[in-house]
């Protein structure tokens, strides 16, 4: 027999018992969705974990400082503490699989625009690998090196406060913030008792313009701060004269360094190379690491639970496919004795078996889909605001629902396999004899 003769008949035997087809079709409608939405529940949660910390860009900075004293698992084998200069900078340039390397130095600075004034910390980094390490702007450009040009992170824009109505700023974002850095003029001054100083006689502090050219944009790990040429903020705070400043204006030292990797995977043996070089690491990817496999317990048990409808209905896929043997017992021995191969018998019992299982998928696809949108939208920015602005609580790939067909079809034919032994076991002439 031809493969198209074998359909035609297998799916004209489904149609003619519909009720019975269209309930072992529900089993396996249920499975199907059950698997997709529990999993999808399981993206959404990861994807919701990885949006809190930044996103891809973020996962692959790694945050390097030096060993304290009183840290007793560096692994080093240099005899000298190893310390953050130059020399080290260019040593994590050449490792494998680092993209990108940027120096940093934190002043804590008073920033002065008219009236108005805010204390922010300011980072000095190389303005060349900004954008690298994820500095975007909501307005605004990056930094030109060798400038005197500053980026505020959007949160560091509502600092700013007026000392004569009150001591600490509104912080209430959503209002424009008080002092638009972009257009007004914004100096700094690195004496923390500049507002009392400058009201008294003698010496005043010193005092530097700074250009404001970029503002970053919200949730980000750079918001809160300001950002200058690493190289600018040094001459400045050399300049200042202010004791505080002077471990700022050590060009041979940094008290950070950021290391960007190539890929997420690689985050990890990188950050392993550093340490074993006597520093401190930390990433993301770490904290990621750690926790990843909770999730992925969870999603192990979200899976499993959708697994477990798909079993019953395999169970009645089976059902199903023995009591139409029972009732085709004669049309099987017809079959045989005209001249039908025992394979055309098995192909038309798997096929049918097999039919059933991708149709349930079919329809179970299209009812995740459903429910996925319904959760999305009844729970979803609830649940994903608390979950830290994920965006969907239900996260569909389009692996997931090809395999949940490929896995219904496959249910359906494992389903079919002893119904269809049976079927060729059965003698001709006792087929025949049935009534």
């Amino acid at each position: 027999m031809k493969w198209t003769e074998i359909f035609k008949m297998g799916a004209g035997n489904l149609l003619r018992r519909k009720t019975r087809t269209l309930l072992t079709v529900l089993g396996v409608v249920i499975g199907a969705t059950s698997i997709i939405v529990m999993l999808s529940i399981g993206f959404g949660l990861k994807a919701s974990m990885h949006n809190q910390l930044g996103g891809t860009a973020s996962l692959t900075i790694i945050n390097v400082s030096e060993q304290s004293p009183e840290d007793k698992s560096a692994k080093s084998s240099q005899k000298k503490k190893p310390v953050l200069d130059p020399a080290t900078v260019q040593k994590f340039k050449g490792l494998e699989n680092v993209t990108a390397v940027t120096p940093q130095k934190t002043a804590f600075a008073h920033f002065i625009s008219g009236r108005y004034v805010a204390d922010i910390s300011i980072i000095g980094v190389d303005p060349r690998f900004m954008d690298a390490f994820g500095f975007k702007l909501e307005r605004g450009q990056l930094i030109t090196p060798g400038t005197n040009e500053v980026i505020f992170g959007h949160s560091a824009t509502y600092n700013f406060y007026n000392p004569q109505r009150s001591t600490w700023p509104n912080n209430d974002e959503t209002v424009p913030p008080p002092v638009d850095v972009l257009n007004d003029t914004v100096k700094i001054s690195f004496d923390g008792s500049y507002e009392e100083k400058r009201r008294q006689s003698g010496p005043k502090p010193k005092v530097f313009t700074v250009k404001p050219v970029g503002v970053n944009i919200e949730n980000t790990e750079y918001s809160w701060n300001v950002y200058m040429d690493i190289d600018m903020l040094t001459k400045l705070a050399k300049d200042s004269g202010v004791e505080s400043a002077k471990s700022v204006s050590k060009k041979e030292k940094f008290d950070t360094v950021l290391v960007k990797a190539d890929k997420v995977e690689n985050v990890l043996a990188v950050q392993d190379v550093i340490k074993n070089m006597g520093f401190k690491t930390y990433s993301s990817a770490e904290y990621v690491k750690s926790i990843e496999g909770t999730y992925n317990t969870l999603q192990l048990a979200l899976g499993g639970i959708g697994a477990i409808s798909l079993i019953v209905a395999a169970i009645g896929i089976t059902n199903t496919m023995i009591m139409s043997i029972y009732e085709r017992t004669r049309e099987i021995g017809v079959m045989k004795v005209v001249g039908a191969a025992i394979s055309d018998i098995r192909s038309l019992f798997l096929l049918e078996a097999g039919l059933i299982g991708l149709f349930g998928g079919l329809l179970g696809m299209i009812l995740s889909y459903i429910i996925s949108y319904v959760i999305n939208t009844l729970v979803g920015s609830k649940a994903s605001e608390m979950l830290g602005g994920g965006g969907h609580i239900s996260i569909i790939p389009p692996w997931l629902v090809l395999a949940a067909l490929g896995v219904s079809f496959a249910v359906g034919l494992v389903s079919g396999y002893l119904p269809a032994r049976r079927a060729m076991k059965l003698s001709a002439l006792q087929a025949i004899k049935t009534e």
